[in-house]
């Protein structure tokens, strides 16, 4: 399904005859306009680009759009998909716009923008909306929750650890996502969003997106973990058994990660891995093993702490510089379970009340990063802001009295780096221009990897 004449709303096709007469231009744009938080990380767009752009329109493709369109009822611009096949060798005549993919921007500015080449196709910046807006809400959107999500790590961990923060916040919230999604499609791109940020995964779907669309061969990393069917087989009276395998068969990888719920957490903690098992888990440490203790239900902000606490009995404990408790560094606790920005907030602030380091403790998150977001999430739209007509530039813009908040902007716009920030202006009184040109007419002009929009998120600070 990668035929763009057909990847947008139905009543897209018949808007070509909706225009003043003698348009020739029109200019569009994406911002957020508001929402959860009050800066955006932009990503998301090369990868539009590459599956979508970089591939022209064919004859089959005008001929199937034109039969579906005709079927269901609604207009087709035959004459004008004709003429981009025919004149542009299928490639559409557009220039788009964008900020620099990684660059943290406040909302209510300018992200994307784009505009005809072609005068005859001045329809055409409108078209794309429903395509492109979704190839950019998305990933912007997930990237932004990891984003803010890793602040505050960052946070906790400058406060309670002596570690340097960055390299250990970048593996502490894993993406467990990707069976929680409506597609392989928002798994690749939700998931690759995620490691803008972070380089914990075990969405595979995004490793491949990373190497398709930016050029990053091993985008993340995982480890070996055990799921409740694979140590509830073993039956709860050979739990130890269960358990003692996977320190067994995994002995000497960095990490073993080991779900402890499926009957008594704290029996597990204590009379297991603390217990019959201590040694093992000693020796697995001496091998360079990391054992990692998840419990994965009961309330997910106190119930790791109480868990921390109990290995912490079973293992000892440091005291850091900072004067915060650290599990010795062969054991650690993982919460994948009822984990959202907001609960990451609330243990993290739990455990400091309570003397614990953060980086006692990593993260799991699924739906609450992958899917559990919307369009309206940060209030993404794309609004025409101005055309040409008989030669000369119009604004254009909404202003409704019912709603304040969807006004949008007017004129051909530009986003300016201030002392304050980041500012949309009118394109004709901006001197510098954050916006660079990606895309015009088939050609991919700007291409980052994957580690250049990562440095860039830890650069640009809104």
């Amino acid at each position: 399904m990668t035929n763009i004449i057909l990847d947008t709303d139905s009543y897209k096709h018949s808007h070509y005859l909706q225009y003043p007469p003698e348009t020739t231009i029109v200019n569009s744009y994406v911002e957020s306009r508001g929402g959860k938080h009050e800066s955006v990380l932009f990503f998301g767009l090369q990868a539009w680009l590459k599956k979508l752009l970089a591939n022209p329109i064919t004859q089959a493709d005008i001929d199937d759009a034109a039969w579906v369109c005709h079927e269901h009822g609604i207009s087709f611009n035959r004459a004008g998909w004709q003429h981009i096949l025919d004149k542009h060798d299928g490639y559409l005549p557009l220039e788009i716009e964008a900020v620099p993919e990684g660059t943290i921007v406040p909302i209510s500015n300018v992200l994307v923008q784009v505009r005809n080449t072609d005068p005859a196709c001045y329809w055409l910046s409108s078209f794309v909306e429903t395509s492109l807006l979704r190839g950019v809400w998305y990933p912007t959107t997930v990237a932004t929750i990891s984003y803010h999500a890793k602040q505050s790590i960052l946070e906790a961990l400058e406060e309670s650890s002596d570690e340097l923060a960055e390299p250990v916040a970048q593996f502490m919230l894993h993406d467990f996502g990707a069976r929680g999604v409506s597609s392989e499609e928002s798994a690749a791109l939700g998931g690759l969003a995620h490691l803008v940020n972070f380089r914990g995964t075990d969405t595979m779907n995004a490793l491949l997106a990373a190497r398709t669309y930016y050029q990053e061969p091993m985008a993340a990393f995982s480890v070996p973990a055990s799921e409740h069917s694979t140590m509830t087989s073993w039956g709860e009276d050979r739990e130890a058994d269960a358990y003692s395998n996977m320190l067994k068969q995994f002995k000497g990888s960095n990490i073993i990660s080991i779900v402890a719920d499926s009957y008594d957490i704290f029996r597990a903690v204590n009379d297991i891995f603390g217990g019959e098992l201590k040694d093992q888990v000693l020796e697995n440490a001496e091998a360079g093993s990391r054992l990692v203790v998840r419990p994965d239900s009961g309330d997910p902000i106190e119930n790791p702490i109480a868990v921390i606490k109990a290995l912490m009995e079973q293992f000892g404990s440091s005291t850091n510089s900072k004067g915060y408790k650290v599990l010795p560094d062969h054991v650690r606790v993982l919460q994948g379970d009822g984990i959202t920005p907001d609960t990451i907030k609330k243990i993290l602030s739990r455990m400091l009340e309570e003397g614990l380091s953060a980086e006692n403790i990593v993260f799991g998150m699924g739906s609450g990063l992958l899917q559990q977001v919307t369009r309206d999430t940060q209030h993404f739209a794309m609004k025409c802001s101005a055309v040409k007509v008989n030669g000369n530039w119009q604004d254009v813009f909404k202003n409704p009295i019912t709603d304040k908040g969807k006004a949008s902007k007017r004129g051909v716009l530009a986003l300016v780096k201030t002392e304050e920030g980041y500012e949309t202006r009118q394109a004709e009184s901006a001197e510098e221009n954050a916006l660079r040109t990606v895309y015009r007419n088939g050609e991919m002009l700007v291409e980052d990897t994957l580690e250049q929009i990562r440095h860039r998120s830890m650069t640009y600070k809104a």
